[in-house]
């Protein structure tokens, strides 16, 4: 069956692409009018630039091909957050605060989930340029900003931090391949898994990593971690950081998950995760990675946030739209002006072709027909056939 397509890779309908352009253009011109601007990084790239430094952990999830121009191996991104890094240090090359957005398809080797697709539409902000906190705190509103505007308020954001698990971690005297062994086992929360594996390290680390799968919930959480945790600097910084972003957002729905933890190679400071409703997965994911520039000669101080709007357009409603007018191709003086009158007020006005019948216009989304009568052009009723 020809017109039959890959496993996790889906058409867009009308409708259905009617709704994610919408969102699309409200989230972008959202975005412009906060001084975020807008980039398009190119599909395709030369692999080693596509998993150079932090995207050492999109390889899994990176289509690989050859270049029949040059021999060497292309990768069809999975992510557009180091394109943009990218962009930032090595082409754009500012000085100060960089604000840039992105909206495009990327491409997943495997789905994220046994129903998600392997071809997200992925929309991102990011802000490059300045290392305190105040970056984090405009990101993670900008972000709840952006699910406000999308009809889907957050149920609740939840809050980590890689400083505490890089903290233990060398702590622990583990090396880089035990390190992303722990990350892997802690983002699974498989504590049994986990004691087996920390059996070796020494009693304060080994404890202390114990804790994190649980240490989450409230603010009160922030407040376990301080007693339970080691009395490090890097931990006390992490922990006054995510007191800093608690106390900013007393409007939004915050929660603390200190084992919540993504991209070993990207993250270097505060994580969260958006979800909606009662779902189990996040819809927007974010933080701060400070080094992935450097990758590109150009390290920066970087946070962000990024969602897939396909999944987005599952979860918001389509409102309710007139349909189109059906207009003659040609008609007496005046036609065209009635016309362009009902496009500029909004109304998605169809030119009639011939040899066609009512029922295949009703199909094309057409209820009204516009007809000449008492000398004007009025809008009556499609009827059927």
């Amino acid at each position: 069956m020809r017109w039959v397509l890959p496993e996790n890779i889906q058409d867009v309908l009308p409708s259905e692409a009617r709704k994610l352009e919408n969102l699309r253009r409200s989230l972008l011109d959202a975005l412009h009018l906060r001084g975020y601007q807008l980039v398009a990084p190119p599909l395709l790239e030369y692999l080693d630039s596509l998993l150079t430094g932090a995207g050492e952990d999109l390889d899994l999830r990176t289509y690989k091909l050859a270049d029949q121009r040059s021999g060497r191996t292309l990768g069809l991104r999975a992510d557009m957050t180091p394109q943009v890094a990218r962009i930032d240090a090595h082409l754009l090359n500012r000085g100060g605060v960089t604000r840039l957005c992105y909206c495009g398809s990327v491409l997943h080797s495997e789905p994220a989930s046994l129903t998600a697709t392997r071809e997200p539409l992925q929309l991102g902000a990011e802000i490059y340029g300045h290392a305190g906190l105040e970056a984090d705190i405009e990101i993670v509103q900008m972000l709840a900003d952006s699910l406000d505007i999308a009809g889907l308020a957050a149920s609740r954001i939840d809050l980590g931090h890689m400083g505490i698990f890089r903290a233990l971690a060398t702590m622990a005297a583990l090396d880089s391949e035990q390190q992303q062994t722990l990350f892997a086992l802690l983002q699974a929360k498989d504590v049994p898994t986990l004691q087996e594996f920390l059996a070796p390290v020494a009693d304060a680390p080994r404890s202390a990593l114990l804790a994190l799968p649980g240490l989450y919930g409230d603010r009160t959480v922030l407040a376990e971690a301080a007693r339970v945790l080691p009395d490090d600097v890097r931990v006390r910084e992490a922990l006054s950081e995510l007191e800093r972003l608690a106390d900013a957002f007393g409007n939004l729905p915050l929660g603390f998950d200190l084992a919540d933890l993504r991209g070993y190679h990207y993250h270097s400071g505060v994580v969260f995760a958006a979800y909606c409703g009662n779902s189990p997965t996040a819809i927007a994911l974010g933080g701060r990675y400070d080094y992935i520039g450097a990758a590109f000669g150009r390290g920066r101080p970087a946070s962000g946030f990024s969602m897939d709007l396909r999944e987005l357009a599952l979860r918001t409603e389509v409102p309710e739209v007139p349909g189109a007018v059906l207009a003659p191709a040609q008609g007496a003086p005046g036609l065209k002006a009635a016309v362009a009158e009902l496009r500029a007020a909004g109304e998605i006005v169809v030119p009639e072709l011939p040899g066609h019948t009512v029922t295949n216009w009703q199909e094309a989304g057409c209820d009204r027909r516009l007809v000449m009568s008492d000398g004007g052009w009025k809008l009556v009723p499609l009827d059927g056939d």
